[in-house]
């Protein structure tokens, strides 16, 4: 195992359809509006932003995000991500009897310098802060989708 290596993968299961869960997730400028680890994301063109995020642990991380693929028929997001996190993340959307299945799939590699002295005592709790900030996201993004 490499030990700055991570994968993640989260399944949500929200009471809106693929289509209304896509065009909320396409949107990540506006993350922050219902994801409360999201703290900000600027957009730099029509498919690159920076996005600074921060959960239980005291710490931001600081990534700049790019799009490479955008595919509403497949229900598929995926970007391309650098800085203190490098590599990739995938939302996969499928309808199902409640609703959507929400898949996030996320493959990085640790760059930050100071998680990276860290990478493996505090390897449980990067791990833990990771759910957490998922949790929180799905909470939020299924409020979101809730009609007023």
């Amino acid at each position: 195992m490499d030990r700055y290596h991570y994968r993640f993968r989260s399944v949500w299961r929200l009471a809106a359809p693929p289509d209304a869960v896509y065009d909320v997730l396409e949107r990540g400028e506006e993350y922050p509006r219902w994801w409360p680890q999201v703290r900000e994301v600027v957009p730099l063109d029509d498919v690159t932003g920076t996005a600074r995020f921060r959960s239980v642990l005291p710490y931001d991380l600081v990534v700049t995000v790019r799009a490479r693929r955008n595919d509403p028929v497949a229900g598929v997001l995926e970007a391309g991500l650098s800085g203190d996190l490098e590599g990739w993340f995938r939302w996969t959307l499928t309808a199902d009897p409640a609703g959507t299945r929400a898949l996030y799939e996320q493959e990085v590699e640790v760059r930050d310098p100071l998680m990276r002295r860290f990478a493996v005592p505090a390897r449980p709790l990067f791990r833990a802060n990771h759910a957490l900030m998922m949790r929180g996201g799905r909470r939020g993004l299924a409020a979101r989708l809730r009609p007023v």
